[in-house]
C-alpha cells in the first residue's frame, strides 16, 4: 500500500494528528518551564513549537540544522544557532535549561544526544524530553501499520519507551523531577473525527494515564560527590570559662605581695 501523504516528519506535523499533539505539548511545556530559573535556555530542533514561551530566562536559543533553518523563518524572535543534537555547540556546564522535543526518536544515536545534554548542562540544570509512547493506541497502530507498509506516525522515527529513557537518565546522574502523559484520542486521520474524541482526554487521564500517545519527562542533573548518610548528631560545645585579663592578674599578684610584706 502507498505511504500516506504525511509519511515524513515535517509533513506529519501539518496533519490533523500532528497539530493535535503540538497543541497539547505547547500547553504542557508552558507549565513545566515556567518555574525553571537561570540565564541560558536552549531548545533543540522542532521549530514549529516554542517550548520556552513561558520561561523567564534572559537568553533563549534554538539549535537548528542549516537545512531546516532555510525552511522555517525565525517566527519566535529567538537566537538561532546552527548545530546538531549529538554535538551541541556549547561549552561544558553552560546551559541552565535544555529542551529536547522529539529529538531522541529521530536521532541516529539517542544515547549520545543525552551524553551531550549532560555535558552542557550546569549542575542542577533541567532537561526536558518529549516523545511518542510505544505503549499506547497510537504505538499499537504504528506497529501494525508498519507490517502493511502504511505507517500512521512518521516512518523515520524509532520510538523509545519511557522506561528506557529513565534508565539512560539515571546512568547519567539525572534525577527525575516530573512526568506527564497525554493525547488519549484514537489514532484517526481526519480532523472532524478527532474533534469528536474530546471526551477521551479526561477519561484517559483518569482511567489509563500511562497509555497516552505522548510523554514528557523532566529531569535534573545531579553533581556526583559526597553524601551524608543518616542523621547528624548535634552536640553542644562546652562553654569556655571566663578568663581574667593578664593586667588584672598581674595587679592581683602585686597586691598579694604587699599584704605579705
Amino acid at each position: 500500500m502507498p505511504a500516506p501523504p504525511w509519511s515524513s516528519w515535517e509533513k506529519w506535523l501539518q496533519s490533523p494528528p500532528g497539530k493535535y499533539i503540538l497543541n497539547w505539548e505547547q500547553q504542557c511545556f508552558d507549565q513545566i518551564v515556567a518555574d525553571v530559573f537561570g540565564f541560558h535556555a536552549v531548545q533543540v530542533g522542532l521549530p514549529q513549537i516554542n517550548t520556552l514561551a513561558e520561561n523567564r530566562m534572559p537568553l533563549h536559543a534554538l539549535v537548528i540544522e542549516s537545512s531546516d533553518r532555510e525552511k522555517h523563518p525565525n517566527q519566535f524572535n529567538w537566537h538561532q544557532i546552527e548545530g546538531h543534537s549529538s554535538e551541541l555547540p556549547f561549552a561544558s556546564e553552560s546551559i541552565d535549561l535544555l529542551v529536547l522535543p522529539h529529538v531522541l526518536e529521530f536521532a541516529a544515536d539517542p544515547h549520545q544526544v543525552l551524553r551531550e545534554a549532560e555535558r552542557v548542562l550546569r549542575p542542577e540544570g533541567r532537561l526536558i524530553i518529549s516523545g511518542f509512547n510505544p505503549a499506547s493506541l497510537w504505538g499499537a497502530r504504528q506497529y501494525l501499520s508498519r507490517l502493511i507498509g502504511n505507517p500512521y506516525l512518521p516512518r523515520d522515527g524509532q520510538f523509545i519507551s519511557l522506561i528506557r529513557v529513565k534508565d539512560w537518565l539515571q546512568l547519567l546522574n539525572f534525577s527525575l523531577d516530573r512526568g506527564h502523559f497525554g493525547c488519549y484520542k484514537l489514532p484517526l486521520t481526519k480532523e472532524s473525527n478527532m474533534a469528536r474524541m474530546d471526551f477521551m482526554e479526561l477519561a484517559g487521564n483518569r482511567w489509563w494515564p500511562i497509555f497516552g500517545a505522548i510523554f514528557i519527562v523532566s529531569a535534573i542533573k545531579r553533581h556526583p560527590g559526597m553524601r551524608l548518610i543518616g542523621q547528624i548528631q548535634t552536640k553542644r560545645i562546652p562553654a569556655i570559662p571566663q578568663l581574667s585579663p593578664a593586667t588584672e592578674s598581674h595587679q592581683n599578684l602585686v597586691d598579694s605581695k604587699d599584704t605579705v610584706n
